[in-house]
């Protein structure tokens, strides 16, 4: 009788810390990042409310920005272009092979394409992205590109 006391006992406290992981564990919300290259401006979402709406600059003629839907594969917060002259990508977001959301100096270039491909943003706007996509987590954000 004892040991079926001990073996009760140990579930309840088991199904007790496994409850309490749910409980502390945080909620991730649904970040959905729309860039419509026509328009030349970003939309973010957070569980479907909109929270920004940014003017940015895409690819210029010769230097396409891909379409489609993407996900974070990495993020830095100070990288230089090994590629482009060692030029600054601040709060870059690395979301299809060496395409980014990253923030620029060229902010009055913003609103029309300019870049190599990459989707600049102001530096202000592209480190409150990133501190959103750290927050919420890559596997919840959505990036989704469009003519």
């Amino acid at each position: 009788m004892n040991q079926q006391c001990a073996r009760l006992a140990m579930r309840g406290v088991t199904a007790a810390l496994v409850l309490a992981g749910y409980c502390v564990t945080p909620a991730r919300a649904d970040l959905r990042v729309d860039i419509d290259k026509s328009s030349q401006r970003m939309s973010v979402r957070v569980d479907g409310t909109p929270r920004y709406s940014w003017p940015v600059s895409t690819g210029r003629s010769g230097y396409g920005t891909p379409s489609g839907t993407f996900h974070p594969q990495a993020m830095m917060r100070r990288y230089f272009s090994r590629k482009y002259y060692n030029s600054p990508m601040p709060h870059a977001i690395f979301f299809h092979y060496g395409f980014a959301i990253h923030g620029t100096t060229d902010i009055y270039r913003l609103g029309g394409p300019a870049s190599h491909g990459c989707v600049r943003l102001h530096p202000a706007h592209a480190a409150a992205l990133f501190a959103l996509v750290q927050r919420e987590g890559a596997r919840n954000t959505t990036i989704r590109i469009s003519d």
